[in-house]
């Protein structure tokens, strides 16, 4: 009797055995995947996400859903991904706003470093220096010879404190030695607007943003934010051709994971996502936005966004942003 009970005994623990064995074997991804988005549907993130998302989810053989969860500048997103499973099932597309805040919050749940695995950079995207049409300004020196000669100080707008429009000028005028006063705003919509009806001089917004009105003659470009000049608007020379060498300011979107995510697991999505941007209507898409793919592998990423994070900190101290 004892034998038959030890045999049955010995069996129930071989089947749980075989099928904890047989659930670590189960090929990734398992289940839907979900990308988490720290910010409100509809805007350039939001887009670009759901882009990339259409095409990965046939790549990889599952349902990939798109999770927005908006608040404190995607502190609330990343906080959730940082807590997840790290089993490659729930990731998060974030900006370059994870890098700046570090220096903008006094406290975060997280480490932006040491609780993510990065994965690939999606995309890259430049700002535009726009001016009001009123501003005998067309070009970026004549601007900062302007701004050193106003009595009264020359005014820019931004999307909102510590954010890189905000930060971008201030980069430029710490480079240049002029003064200027930030006036921000709720959103690229009221700062565009104001900035077209001249209540402030300059802007700093995105090229999806900014484009239409530059376009349209409402606003004047005078310098594009990036290295190398952007294909829709090739005319206009860069902030570093204009005498201030080296000044970048890139907007960027990227996919990461839990830290603690399998690494065969981060390289076969980092392999799946770069065949998506490569694909030539992802590619034309992302291009007629003003943003390049980037697809780079994941340390380079890695190594990127700890560079951010030390340029965006000291812009942050000299210029004394801090969150809204």
């Amino acid at each position: 009797m004892k034998k038959l009970i030890f045999m049955g005994t010995g069996t129930v623990v071989l089947s749980m055995l075989t099928a904890c064995i047989g659930a670590l074997a189960q090929p990734y991804p398992a289940k839907a995947v979900r990308i988490v988005v720290g910010l409100a549907p509809g805007g350039g993130t939001d887009i670009v996400t759901r882009m990339v998302a259409q095409k990965l989810g046939p790549q990889i053989g599952q349902q990939i859903v798109v999770d927005n969860r908006p608040g404190a500048g995607g502190n609330v997103a990343a906080e959730l991904v940082a807590r997840a499973a790290p089993d490659g099932h729930t990731l998060i597309v974030v900006t370059a706003s994870h890098a700046v805040n570090p220096s903008l919050y006094k406290k975060m749940a997280y480490d932006p470093l040491k609780d993510f695995a990065a994965i690939t950079q999606l995309t890259s995207q430049p700002y535009l220096f726009v001016v009001n049409p009123s501003v005998p300004a067309r070009s970026v020196k004549e601007f900062v010879t302007l701004a050193k000669g106003s009595k009264d100080g020359i005014t820019y707008a931004s999307s909102g404190a510590g954010l890189l429009g905000h930060l971008g000028m201030e980069l430029l005028r710490t480079q240049a030695s002029f003064k200027a006063v930030h006036v921000p705003y709720k959103g690229a919509g009221p700062a565009l607007i104001d900035t077209v009806a001249g209540q402030v001089d300059a802007f700093f917004p995105t090229i999806i943003s900014g484009l239409p009105q530059v376009k349209s003659g409402r606003l004047r470009a005078i310098g594009v934010t990036t290295l190398k000049r952007s294909p829709l608007l090739p005319d206009v020379a860069t902030v570093a051709e204009q005498g201030f060498p080296g000044f970048e300011v890139s907007g960027w979107y990227g996919l990461l994971a839990p830290a603690a995510a399998p690494k065969e697991v981060l390289q076969y999505l980092h392999k799946e996502t770069v065949k998506v941007l490569t694909l030539a209507d992802i590619k034309s898409r992302m291009e007629a936005d003003g943003a390049e793919p980037v697809g780079n592998e994941p340390e380079r990423f890695a190594r990127y966004i700890e560079a951010e994070m030390v340029k965006w900190a000291k812009v942050v101290k000299d210029s004394g942003a801090r969150a809204d």
